[in-house]
């Protein structure tokens, strides 16, 4: 028998890569290892577990979902040190879980997922480091925030002083005395102006376009709070559960025009108020609907913006000189750092994994025209493939730890089929994809994100490739019983 299985393994254990060691991969671990699957290791390319909040580590990084719902509902934190968690906290809770499951000792750090090719009952596997295996299953636990992107700005690399992604913030760069420009305005954006105003001599904001805010106040969690939540974890629990009602009131303004959606309009467009400069105020204004583009949450950024120590530019980037920007009215903003708060490529998925298939397919002639796949999960001719977190999953202003639990249990679901010997290979048939994505498309136009903005959330065809229903049908769909019409499953010993 090879070492990539011929169906079923007499010790039912199938081998299974796990591509990937942040949220979603430290979810399909222990969701591994607690329906007694215990033959997997985890490939990690850093040298840490907690992904994006491992990479990312600029000033200010607060995540815009509740602490106490963006967290495994299998690892509930007591410990949480506010309503709304820094970046480092939300890193140290993934370290924690890892840990805390024996996850350390089935992780290779340093190590990539190079290439991953189908070899008629499982899977062939090319690391970083050239070496070779084999393996029953693979889950690309890579995540969708993950690669940087840089704008493509004429003299940027002539520029004298230092220029950073937000992502790959460089710690060894003094800020103290600095005039700082920072480009985006999205959540990052907006966060790092928050944190650096006051902070430095000058902070210049280029913003291409406004962004809605929605109000917040990001209160701490009292000593005493913690030990009621450490006494009682049913709390946890019942906290969580408020939050997933919220939640899913406001995904219908997501989805469905109508009364949430106006509300959340009108909400924003009250905070907006709070901007006292009418011309401030009205560049600040934008000319989309709210969650058109992923909604800003902060209790800040409007009054850092007022400050007279930060400047708002919103005439477009000409170029960059060695002493700062040149805006396209021919104005030099001189600057001392650059950073570029320009987001990330959210459609390359598990790239630049090198992925093949049934027959030599390549998952770039398969996304030729976009990505795409079944319930977000898998893929027709990559047999014994699943991904979390894949196209169109539900990651709109919603919890990633949520999303990657679902998943998690519907692949676990898969592989106590294949120990029971029901199939050797499984992957979605052609057809059902077409009409899963068909539905998907027919259910987008009536989503905010189709109401005249340009986002991140679109794809090639300009719909978005996200969930386009609530979180909760979505949760709903993924731990339902598969339906067998929509799959295709060769036999083991085949």
């Amino acid at each position: 028998m090879s070492a990539a299985g011929s169906g079923r393994r007499p010790n039912g254990q199938p081998r299974i890569a796990i591509a990937g060691a942040g949220i979603s991969g430290i979810a399909m671990a222990v969701a591994l290892q607690r329906a007694g699957f215990t033959d997997f290791t985890i490939y990690e390319k850093a040298a840490d577990y907690g992904g994006t909040w491992r990479d990312n580590t600029y000033p200010g990084l607060v995540c815009d979902v509740p602490s106490r719902y963006y967290q495994f509902r299998f690892a509930m934190n007591p410990e949480w040190s506010q309503l709304y968690s820094t970046g480092p906290e939300i890193k140290d809770y993934l370290v924690g879980v890892a840990r805390r499951h024996g996850l350390p000792a089935r992780t290779r750090f340093g190590t990539e997922v190079a290439e991953a090719e189908f070899e008629g009952d499982g899977w062939r596997v090319t690391l970083s480091t050239g070496e070779v295996e084999r393996f029953d299953f693979v889950m690309c636990a890579t995540g969708f925030l993950h690669h940087p992107n840089t704008p493509d700005i004429p003299g940027l690399a002539d520029f004298a002083g230092t220029v950073m992604h937000s992502a790959r913030w460089d710690h060894t760069v003094e800020l103290a005395g600095k005039r700082i420009g920072v480009i985006g305005t999205g959540s990052t954006g907006t966060q790092l102006v928050s944190a650096l105003a006051g902070q430095v001599p000058r902070v210049v904001l280029f913003q291409r376009t406004a962004q809605w805010i929605l109000p917040t106040v990001n209160r701490p969690y009292s000593p005493v709070a913690k030990a009621v939540y450490r006494r009682l974890p049913v709390l946890s629990s019942l906290v969580y559960r408020v939050h997933q009602a919220i939640f899913a009131a406001f995904s219908q303004g997501l989805v469905h025009p109508g009364r949430t959606r106006s509300f959340i309009q009108w909400v924003v467009a009250r905070n907006l108020r709070s901007v006292r400069d009418p011309e401030l105020r009205r560049k600040l204004t934008p000319d989309y609907q709210a969650m058109c583009k992923r909604l800003v949450v902060s209790d800040r950024f409007y009054a850092a913006v007022q400050r007279p120590d930060v400047d708002l530019v919103t005439s477009g980037i000409d170029q960059v000189k060695p002493g700062g920007v040149v805006t396209v009215d021919g104005e030099l903003h001189e600057l001392d750092i650059l950073v570029l708060a320009t987001g990330f490529d959210s459609h390359a998925f598990m790239r630049p994994m090198a992925v093949t298939g049934v027959g030599g397919r390549t998952l770039d002639q398969a996304w030729a025209a976009g990505p795409r796949a079944f319930e977000g999960v898998m893929m027709p001719d990559f047999p014994n493939l699943f991904m979390l977190i894949g196209p169109h999953s539900p990651f709109a202003n919603h919890p990633l730890t949520a999303v990657a639990e679902a998943q998690s249990a519907r692949i676990v679901g898969w592989l106590r089929r294949w120990r029971a010997g029901e199939f050797a290979t499984v992957a979605p048939t052609a057809a059902a994809t077409d009409r899963y994505n068909a539905r998907l498309r027919a259910a987008a136009p009536s989503t905010v994100w189709t109401t005249g903005c340009s986002s991140w959330y679109l794809g090639k065809d300009g719909l978005p490739e996200l969930w386009p229903w609530s979180p909760g049908r979505y949760e709903k769909l993924i731990r339902s019983e598969p339906d067998p019409v929509d799959y295709r499953l060769e036999p083991a010993g085949k």
